[in-house]
């Protein structure tokens, strides 16, 4: 099963194993030690999963959003 993360200028939504929460903005600044636009999907993939299997190159919050 994957973990779909979509995010937008407050936060990423997230859908990990079935269950939808939020990350709110704050929080993944908070636990990154990052401003929100220089956060990586790959960041808030690793709050989220224990061992997340990550493919491709980390794009930044900022980039996506852009």
């Amino acid at each position: 099963m994957s973990t779909t993360l979509k995010f937008d200028d407050k936060g990423c939504d997230v859908v990990y194993e079935g269950t939808e929460f939020r990350l709110e903005k704050e929080l993944i600044e908070e636990a990154t030690q990052k401003n929100y636009p220089d956060v990586t999907d790959h960041d808030v993939l690793k709050m989220v999963e224990k061992q997340p299997s990550l493919s491709g190159e980390p794009r930044r919050i900022g980039d996506i959003l852009a």
